[in-house]
């Protein structure tokens, strides 16, 4: 239990006196996540929501019990009871910063879910101020990077998850599904299992239950071994775009092309599309940007619509 809160602590992602809002779904990383917020953040700033869909036979139970260990902890609870549409119209873009996208009414009930869930949230923590906190872990960060690497290709399906995308968190990153449950149960807090985690339906299930076990028959540390992969790319990422930064304030303002196509191929890669782009092109890059080429100049500007982030095989 000790080592968990410590390595939350030494993460600097809660902080004492900091408010945060815990995305609380009852299961053992979520019940996990609470108890070390309250721990280090202080119950007074910590609060928790839990979203019932009703999709399931045991939602009334799942928010019952959430209901219960918040008031165990003295955490203020938001419950939302979202329904999906009836088929007409749109969902709204995702808030800022949540790594989630938006669904259609008719489209997958999980990227549907999260945005319902992210978006209450936002709504809350724009009231409350601090940062809202997910409960993924390092068996996520797994999961997440194989599912990418086999559904999409690029420099993304590498990098995994952020520990944190604009104002949200994610403390567990560092910790394994099993050592959440073992603080849970040194803690003696009870969580509930979602049954829907054990069908097929979801990419996530099979990465868990076909994927991995696959790999720890090849070698015992495949896990460790993705996650430490993990690691050493983000590093290198991370000199990537100090070079790439460097490159650009070298190159005047706005960077002429010719010093773009300039960069070493290393450098180069990460710029791939902007690169291809010809006088009057234009690009959203994301993040509310859009890269234009005018006049033999690269000049970024305000995107005329946000880029829709790149789903996660989440659970809801």
């Amino acid at each position: 239990m000790a080592d968990v809160l410590e390595r939350v602590r030494a993460g600097g992602l809660l902080l004492p006196g900091r408010p945060v809002l815990v995305l609380l779904s009852g299961g053992r990383d979520s019940v996990c996540l609470l108890d070390v917020a309250v721990e280090i953040a202080g119950a007074e700033r910590v609060a928790a929501l839990h979203c019932n869909y009703g999709l399931r036979d045991a939602a009334a139970e799942d928010e019952a019990h959430c209901a219960a260990l918040c008031g165990r902890l003295g955490v203020e609870l938001h419950v939302r009871r979202p329904r999906r549409p009836d088929g007409t119209g749109t969902q709204p873009a995702s808030p800022a910063g949540t790594g989630t996208q938006p669904a259609s009414p008719a489209g997958n009930l999980q990227a549907w879910a999260r945005h319902e869930r992210y978006a209450a949230a936002a709504a809350i923590a724009a009231d409350r101020g601090g940062d809202i906190a997910a409960g993924h872990t390092a068996s996520d960060q797994v999961e997440t990077v194989l599912y990418r690497l086999a559904a999409s290709p690029g420099r993304r399906a590498l990098l995994g998850m952020s520990v944190r995308e604009g104002g949200l968190v994610r403390p567990l990153l560092a910790v394994t599904r099993d050592e959440t449950a073992a603080h849970c149960a040194a803690r003696g807090l009870a969580w509930r299992e979602d049954a829907s985690n054990a069908t097929r339906e979801f990419a996530r299930n099979r990465v868990r239950a076909e994927l991995l076990p696959a790999l720890r028959s090849l070698h015992p540390a495949a896990e460790a071994n993705v996650l430490r992969t993990l690691e050493l790319l983000r590093d290198e990422a991370a000199v990537l775009d100090a070079v790439v930064d460097s490159a650009l304030e070298q190159a005047g303002e706005p960077p002429a092309l010719e010093a773009l196509h300039a960069l070493p191929p290393a450098v180069g890669h990460r710029t791939a599309e902007v690169l291809a782009l010809r006088e009057g092109g234009a690009l959203d890059v994301g993040g509310g940007l859009r890269a234009e080429v005018r006049g033999g100049a690269l000049r970024f500007g305000a995107s005329h619509g946000r880029a829709a982030p790149h789903p996660d095989p989440a659970r809801p």
